[in-house]
């Protein structure tokens, strides 16, 4: 077969028999570095309500820590692509994946470095730039850690092995925590403000320290494995101007868009009246709707543009990647908008009316819920029997449910309202036997499924209401692999700047979130039923899960043309795959 491709091309046209043996080797120090990543997350749980309390600082500067992180990987993936399309190299294809999951690992050391200086120092500032140095390492690791993973083997199980990286970088999360409040406190009971209160810089500093320290171990783990492959492409590639001067005007336009945002925030608003608020929140809110306009608009205008004329829009030019950066988009918007507004919901009557030291262990599954699709998920990773595999697509979801219920329950929490959520997990282990691993189906599935439990949790109250959206982190599981994959399928040269097009979009998670926080609060001033505005912000979820669906559903479309079909079973004939989106008929034979 004489073809162009990089060694990242799906080759649909193997059977199971024949297809790319996976690296396990390179694969577990891979997971490995999952793990750090996830375990040293567990930090911020603790930075954000200190820095709140030693700073003395408002909900809205506190949420300065999350758009300083989630704007560090839009900036970061946005330079890697710059680089590349004003030199002509792509960056972490020169570096190879090995060396760019390092380097970046070093980076973020530089970042711990100088969030320790900032809290020696006492400035907030400071630490929101450390926080955004982390941050910037972590772009770089991603942009090369997703197609590493789905290039360690057949490219149509891809999804698993990410699923796996992401599973373990779950665990990771869920016993950071414990280990993490241990260090600081002496105990895994909740951290409760009394404590947060109580903590002392020098013991923030130890924190960040060890963070520092950790980023230093993995590097060293993944400079010095020789299992695990360079990852280097010598490829060319082709300049991308259109591209970027779309992204640059997009980045443009968004700056226009958040600085009224943070202007409206000056002044003393404790004495506002009810009138003066509601016409804030209306103006803070008409600007971020903007935002989200500018992205998904400037998006599908680069889209039209390069079906037209392909030249000079590099990876852009592939339809799949330009709806999948939406998808990205939308998808990291909804994991995060779905749990962070749902503390606020559970203080109201008709949903428990818990206090804030009670909603731990709702968060907690939540997130964990994303790790029990995750680690079922990276079964198929895996070289099983068909009936071992079905065996453990039963068990392992059960098992880690158990686990997060052990962990809350160590952490001393009550998870007793917790129990009965077994159930919508085992909803899920039947969405799983549906899938049958083929990603587009799966993605269109869980998106689905999620659509319908934010519906229920719409039109419902009470414990039915909190399992429906708690729900939402375990149809979110799969899809960052899904979307991932789906993607970059066909890329070929332009996969790995595909894929900082990608990363690029968790920005996603610093604008959806505030748009439904603004939203609850505008409904709230136009109804006197307490809990109204939280509870029918959710619509917003509802949105982002059917665009996942739709692109679940039209992206098996786009690939087929281009000769890229995942979803064929393992003895059917399989056509040629092309190496552009325009034709199937690229690649000779």
């Amino acid at each position: 077969m004489a073809t162009s491709m990089s060694n990242l091309q799906p080759k649909t046209g193997l059977s199971r028999s024949a297809s790319i043996p996976t690296n396990y080797g390179a694969l577990g120090t891979l997971c490995t570095v999952f793990f750090f990543w996830g375990f040293i997350a567990a930090g911020n749980s603790v930075f954000i309500p200190f820095c709140k309390h030693f700073f003395h600082l408002d909900q809205f500067q506190s949420q300065l820590i999350d758009f300083a992180f989630y704007l560090a990987y839009y900036i970061g993936a946005l330079g890697l692509f710059a680089y590349g399309a004003f030199g002509g190299n792509d960056l972490v294809a020169k570096w190879g994946f090995k060396k760019s999951i390092v380097y970046g690992l070093l980076f973020s050391a530089l970042g711990a470095l100088a969030m320790i200086i900032a809290v020696n120092a006492n400035t907030f500032y400071g630490m929101l730039f450390g926080l955004f140095i982390v941050a910037l390492g972590f772009s770089l690791q991603q942009t090369a850690a997703q197609p590493f993973a789905i290039s360690l083997g057949d490219p149509a199980t891809g999804t698993s092995r990410v699923n796996l990286t992401g599973g373990i970088n779950s665990f990771g999360t869920t016993i950071g925590p414990i280990v993490v409040a241990f260090a600081l406190f002496g105990t895994t009971a909740a951290i409760t403000d009394d404590k947060i209160q109580s903590l002392s810089l020098s013991k923030v500093i130890i924190l960040y320290s060890c963070v520092g320290a950790l980023f230093i171990g993995a590097a060293a783990l993944f400079y010095f494995s020789k299992k695990v492959p360079s990852g280097i492409s010598t490829e060319k590639t082709e300049k991308a101007n259109k591209a970027l001067y779309s992204l640059m005007i997009m980045t443009g336009l968004l700056i226009i868009m958040f600085v009224p945002v943070f202007n409206s925030y000056r002044g003393d608003l404790s004495n506002a009246s009810p009138a003066e608020l509601h016409d804030l929140e209306t103006y803070r809110m008409k600007w971020l709707l903007g935002a989200l306009a500018v992205v998904v608009v400037g998006l599908l205008v680069a889209n039209m543009s390069a079906s037209k004329n392909p030249n000079g829009w590099g990876a852009m030019r592939y339809p799949q990647l330009v709806l999948g950066m939406l998808g990205i988009f939308v998808y990291v918007g909804v994991e995060v908008t779905t749990v962070s507004n749902l503390s606020e919901l559970l203080k109201h009557p008709d949903f428990g009316g818990y206090q804030s030291s009670q909603v731990a262990p709702f968060i907690s599954m939540y997130w964990g819920s994303l790790m029990i699709g995750r680690w079922t998920g990276a079964i198929s990773a895996f070289d099983l029997k068909t009936s071992t595999r079905k065996i453990l697509m039963l068990f392992v979801p059960l098992i880690a449910f158990g686990v997060v219920i052990g962990v809350n329950a160590i952490s001393q929490y009550d998870v007793t309202p917790l129990y009965y959520y077994i159930l919508c997990v085992l909803v899920q282990i039947a969405a799983f036997y549906f899938c049958q691993d083929k990603p587009a189906r799966t993605l269109l599935i869980f998106a689905t499924l999620g659509l319908i439990a934010m519906l229920i949790g719409i039109f419902s109250t009470g414990t039915v209401a909190i399992y429906a959206f708690l729900s939402g982190g375990l149809f979110c599981s799969i899809m960052w692999p899904a979307i991932f994959a789906l993607s970059i399928a066909g890329l070929g040269k332009w996969t790995t700047q595909g894929s900082a097009f990608l990363i690029m979009m968790i920005l996603g998670g610093g604008i959806i979130p505030p748009i439904q926080g603004k939203i609850a609060d505008y409904l709230q001033t136009k109804s006197d039923v307490e809990g109204y505005g939280i509870h029918q912000s959710y619509w917003v979820p509802v949105l982002c899960f059917a665009y996942l669906a739709f692109f679940g559903f039209i992206v098996r479309g786009i690939l087929r043309k281009q000769g890229i079909d995942y979803d064929k079973k393992p003895d059917e004939d399989l056509e040629p795959l092309a190496t552009s989106p325009e034709s199937s008929l690229d690649v000779t034979v």
